[in-house]
């Protein structure tokens, strides 16, 4: 009787470790299909990368910190670049360098604003100062001063990246199912809001709505 009752328990436990594997098997079989996950349009897409200039001049990395994470197909990052991530997957890396007009644009030296003096900070009413401030949906804006007249300033609202060709070097991290948003996306203006000084260190040059972000 003991050893039926052995029995009986190996058996009850061999069955139980069946239900085990035939429940975690999907799951273990969708956590790998999500390994191989493109990216395409709806998909979450954390990354690394470096972007550099056609000088060699290295503008911005963020290797070693926190990973950019944006929605694939929403225009949250220029089109040159959303462009020629479309169909990596995790664990792959590219070399892509982008033109002006699938970055930020071409300068366009129609792209300014004559604004009142007192909207500025004095010390930034000069020549040549370095501008940040938010339009009218938050969206960041980028300034540089070209001419001081009695009460007003011209602002030249071009991306400080316009008229450059974007060299890009990124890995992909993650491409995972979008979350539910929280919020719109907000779409880029063209009338600066407050503006304050900015440093004269590189822009950041964080992928983002295509200006002209």
């Amino acid at each position: 009787m003991a050893l039926l009752s052995w029995k009986q328990k190996t058996a009850g436990i061999l069955a139980a470790t069946g239900l085990l594997w035939a429940l975690a098997a999907p799951g273990w079989a969708e956590e790998k299909a999500d390994a191989g996950t493109v990216i395409a349009d709806g998909k979450q897409i954390s990354l690394e990368f470096t972007l550099s200039l056609d000088d060699k001049t290295q503008v911005q990395s963020n290797i070693g910190q926190e990973p950019m994470v944006y929605l694939h197909g929403s225009q949250q990052i220029i089109p040159g670049l959303e462009k020629q991530l479309t169909g990596l997957k995790v664990g792959d890396t590219k070399h892509v360098e982008i033109s002006p007009e699938d970055g930020y644009g071409p300068v366009d030296p129609k792209r300014t604003q004559e604004v009142e003096k007192d909207k500025i900070p004095e010390e930034a009413r000069k020549v040549g100062s370095k501008l940040t401030g938010r339009g009218p949906q938050g969206q960041p804006m980028y300034a540089e001063v070209k001419e001081v007249k009695d009460k007003t300033l011209i602002l030249d609202l071009n991306h400080p990246l316009a008229g450059k060709k974007l060299i890009f070097d990124v890995k992909i991290l993650k491409v995972e199912n979008a979350p539910a948003p929280e919020k719109k996306v907000e779409m880029p203006g063209t009338a600066p809001g407050t503006a304050e000084v900015k440093p004269a260190a590189a822009p950041d040059a964080t992928p983002e709505p295509k200006k002209a972000q």
